[in-house]
């Protein structure tokens, strides 16, 4: 394993140049790194300009390692089968991610901050959210990083104390060394399987988050629970939506209640958790778990709570139109989600589609088919769905949108107005990624939200012309 600590003078390639590629070069140029960065977009090296002039060599499209090249930092998304990974392997040259960097910078140090990491298929950001609000409200100096969109490398420089870390599957497969003081997983569904090639491969990157101290899982999902009897990790708590036995955190009445670090306390109402229901309730359980693992007692558990507020595209009421709810949960990108977000309400008009990576839908619709009032599709793998639905719900009215572009909300939303009645929610939970026709979810979200506020704005000027009231 290479040191941080010896990295000066060494040649290190940067593979990827976005927003973690950047802080990899800068971190490895300020440990005296001879630094190169590559990637195919050549508008994406030409925005790490800075890091050029400082000292970093930028060149597009590299398919090998430059020759004496030591190590090889690789962006989270890029596959181990990639030719310029799969050269520098072939070659002898060891590749990890920014997350590993930061842990072995980490270790590098006299006195290094605690890390809590969370994974899961699904409530990463939420959680480490929560976990940053309640660390905070102990009083701590924490930041949520990692996945949630500030790098590691960047929260360990700034000098954080305790770095609440969200990993994804990718993150975990290139950080081999990474041991949280305490790490939760919080569950596993069939997700990014185009990446990973099968769900076991998927679920072992996973609990890796499972192998430090201590190790924090919801048991309740069968096969997370038998990861978390599997992890190494010297103590083990888990996390039920029911009454905790022993080692457990889990709910009494309407308190969040801890067996896992002490002796049924309650930690928290369940009515000051946001968001409301399930998810957030397993959520919130996991942040107390990690908080709990660190020493956080529980008055400041249930400030930090109370505080929290999710962010946007997650079971987010966008507008209403003529007694229907809009809702954007454009953060559902995979099945298992997007059946959390529909259960939550008893009739809906579901926005579906996008690219499903290799998941299934079946099983998410043949359990929601019964509370459908109908379906607007979109995206590549809309036909997909578009099956199952045919095969589980063929009741439910389906309608098809194949326009690509940004202007395609305003034909679902259109459709979705027309299916929907008063009462109703129309809900953009797409259980699919975005990136075939968007940014990401959140431009996905956003276009969701602007194409209901023409909607309202439309009906509302027709009511006007009319003289109706």
């Amino acid at each position: 394993m290479t040191r941080t600590a010896g990295l000066a003078g060494r040649r290190v390639l940067v593979a990827g140049a976005g927003v973690t590629g950047r802080s990899a070069a800068e971190a490895l140029l300020a440990l005296g790194a001879r630094v190169t960065v590559t990637d195919a977009a050549e508008d994406r090296l030409a925005s790490l300009a800075s890091v050029g002039a400082a000292g970093a060599e930028l060149v597009a499209g590299l398919a090998a390692p430059p020759d004496g090249t030591d190590l090889v930092v690789t962006s989270p998304g890029w596959r181990p089968g990639s030719p310029l990974l799969a050269a520098a392997a072939a070659a002898g040259v060891e590749v990890i991610g920014e997350v590993e960097l930061a842990w072995r910078m980490s270790r590098d140090r006299d006195d290094p901050p605690t890390w809590l990491a969370v994974t899961g298929t699904n409530g990463k950001t939420t959680t480490v959210g929560m976990l940053e609000s309640i660390l905070r409200a102990a009083g701590l100096d924490a930041v949520a990083c990692g996945n949630v969109g500030l790098p590691v490398v960047d929260a360990l420089r700034a000098g954080h104390r305790v770095l609440a870390v969200e990993l994804s599957s990718f993150q975990l497969h290139w950080s081999p060394s990474v041991r949280p003081a305490a790490g939760a997983l919080l569950n596993i569904a069939e997700d990014h399987l185009d990446w990973h090639g099968s769900l076991d491969a998927y679920a072992a990157a996973k609990a890796r988050v499972l192998t430090g101290d201590v190790a924090v899982a919801g048991v309740d999902d069968p096969m997370v629970a038998t990861l978390l009897a599997a992890a190494p990790a010297p103590r083990k708590v888990g996390l039920t939506a029911a009454e905790p036995a022993p080692g457990q955190l889990g709910v009494v009445g309407d308190h969040l209640v801890d067996r896992g670090f002490a002796d049924g306390v309650p930690l928290a109402e369940v009515a000051d958790v946001h968001p409301a229901g399930p998810p957030g309730v397993a959520d919130a359980l996991a942040a107390a778990a990690l908080a709990r693992a660190h020493g956080v007692p529980p008055e400041a558990v249930a400030e930090g709570l109370r505080a929290f507020r999710p962010g946007a595209h997650r079971a987010q009421v966008v507008g209403e139109v003529d007694g229907v709810r809009y809702v954007d949960d454009s953060k559902a990108t995979n099945p298992h989600a997007a059946a959390a977000s529909l259960r939550g309400h008893p009739r809906v008009v579901w926005v579906a589609g996008g690219l499903l990576k290799g998941a299934s839908v079946d099983e998410l619709v043949a359990e929601v088919g019964p509370r459908l009032a109908g379906v607007v599709l979109i995206g590549a793998d809309r036909d997909l769905i578009a099956a199952a639905l045919a095969r589980h719900a063929p009741q439910v009215p389906v309608r098809v949108v194949t326009a690509g572009d940004d202007g395609a909300m305003d034909q679902v939303v259109r459709e979705a107005a027309a299916v929907a009645a008063p009462g109703d929610v129309v809900l953009l939970a797409p259980a699919a990624a975005s990136m075939d026709m968007f940014t990401d979810y959140a431009h996905r979200g956003r276009a969701f939200a602007e194409a209901v506020a023409r909607l309202r704005a439309a009906r509302d000027a027709s009511r006007t012309s009319t003289g109706a009231t």
